[in-house]
């Protein structure tokens, strides 16, 4: 493990230790997406069924998943475990709820009535990954918020197992969401079915949720097409940032590491510290509790290219935060709500050493489902919003128009826009015989 000095790096050095590693955009796989988009979009579910087989290895002749399924898997969940999916739920629900957005209306002048309208998103596709590592907890992510901001229609979208079966785990969490449009597909096929629908899957207006390099690049294939669909935001590896100072415990802080780490080869792992004996002993820490791990061998992998970093103070480590902008930010400070007024680029901070980022992803309230590769330096994550539309109105009276209309005609002009100003003119014109019908 290599520390790197922060106040012995130059400009250029520094950029380096903060570069994610590059994303590879395989030409080929760019061109099978496309084509799997293509061939959804030309043959539909028959084209579901050979890629189904294909990649997925199974045989389907039905991709909703039915009530006896829907039973079959809510018989095989054990109860101390929908239980805590249960509670998940409800605290996700509470803290989303309290994120709703409301419609306002204000006169910005005498007979200029101005209105924002909230609409929800009329069909929205929720894709829940199952691969090495199923995520049911992506289920209530993104069906609470869904159901909150009041879509009339969510469909959801995950891989089907060899067997032809869904997670079992993944369908009693969408049931227990209100969610009973389950579809068994899985990668860019089921991108390219919930954008563009096909005989059996309806066309969704916007999608949601993680996924592979397969789908992270449909998605963004889907989203570049007028025809296509909107989505939730630009994906990449998960990462995480800790902020620690010689006050941290580093078993806490080695577990916090790991535990992004097993995420895959490329999460983005990053410890910022003042103190060099806390980044030693993080390390040893690292060391031991990797040796126990089931997924040793991709934690290792993602941290051969962690980054461990010295700084001289806390100010320092949060000018590095700030200029990475992890996903998930982790502070462990003696006072670590002392230094929130500074921190902003995060997709999610968690505080303190009682709270490990593994509460995020699961049960805590917030949405896990957030900005990577530096986006949240203008990125939000998941909430209720991003499941709405804000529509505006505008209502002038007589007065209204009488008051404002000079000011759109002479701006109109500026811009030399003629016709914008015209349809000013001949309202302003007809005033006075109008006012004079109606006297």
């Amino acid at each position: 493990m290599r520390i790197l000095d922060w106040r012995a790096l130059g400009p250029a050095e520094r950029d380096a230790a903060l570069a994610r590693p590059r994303q590879v955009r395989d030409p080929q796989q760019l061109e099978r997406v496309r084509a799997i988009l293509a061939e959804v979009r030309r043959h539909g579910d028959a084209a579901l069924r050979t890629l189904t087989r294909q990649l997925d290895g199974c045989d389907l002749a039905d991709f909703a998943v039915d009530e006896a399924e829907f039973a079959a898997a809510e018989a095989a969940v054990d109860a101390a475990l929908r239980a805590a999916i249960e509670r998940a739920i409800g605290r996700v629900r509470t803290f989303h709820a309290a994120q709703l957005p409301r419609a306002l209306r204000a006169d910005t002048a005498p007979g200029v009535r101005c209105e924002q309208l909230i609409r929800p998103i009329g069909r929205v596709g929720l894709y829940v990954p199952a691969g090495s590592a199923p995520l049911p907890s992506t289920v209530w992510m993104l069906a609470v918020p869904a159901a909150l901001a009041g879509c009339p229609e969510i469909v959801l979208a995950t891989p089907p197992r060899a067997d032809g079966s869904a997670d079992p785990v993944i369908l009693t969490a969408a049931r227990l969401c209100g969610v009973t449009r389950v579809f068994k597909l899985g990668g860019a096929q089921a991108i390219a079915a919930l954008a563009y629908g096909t005989g059996s899957v309806p066309r969704c207006d916007k999608l949601f949720g993680p996924g592979n390099a397969w789908v992270t690049q449909a998605k963004l294939e889907v989203a570049a097409d007028p025809e296509g669909a909107a989505i939730d935001m630009p994906a990449g590896p998960s990462e995480v940032l800790v902020i620690a100072d010689d006050g941290a415990d580093p078993d806490f802080v080695a577990a916090d590491l790991l535990a992004q780490a097993e995420h895959g080869a490329d999460s983005q792992v990053v410890l910022v510290s003042p103190s060099h004996v806390l980044l030693r002993e993080v390390a040893a820490a690292v060391e031991r509790q990797s040796a126990t791990l089931p997924r040793r061998a991709i934690a290792e992998a993602a941290l051969a290219h962690a980054r461990w970093i010295h700084v001289g103070d806390l100010d320092e480590a949060v000018a590095v935060s700030e200029r990475y902008a992890p996903e998930h930010l982790i502070v462990q400070t003696r006072d670590p709500r002392a230094l929130l007024p500074r921190l902003s680029a995060a997709g999610s901070i968690f505080l303190g050493a009682w709270s490990p980022e593994t509460l995020g992803d699961y049960c805590a309230g917030p949405n896990h489902v957030l900005p990577t590769l530096g986006f949240a330096r203008a990125f939000s994550g998941v909430g209720v919003d991003s499941f709405v539309r804000r529509v505006y109105v505008q209502e002038l009276s007589a007065d209204g128009l009488a008051a404002i209309g000079g000011d759109a005609a002479l701006l109109a002009r500026a811009e030399r826009l003629e016709a914008h100003a015209r349809a000013v003119d001949l309202r302003l014109a007809a005033l006075p015989q109008r006012q004079a019908v109606t006297a």
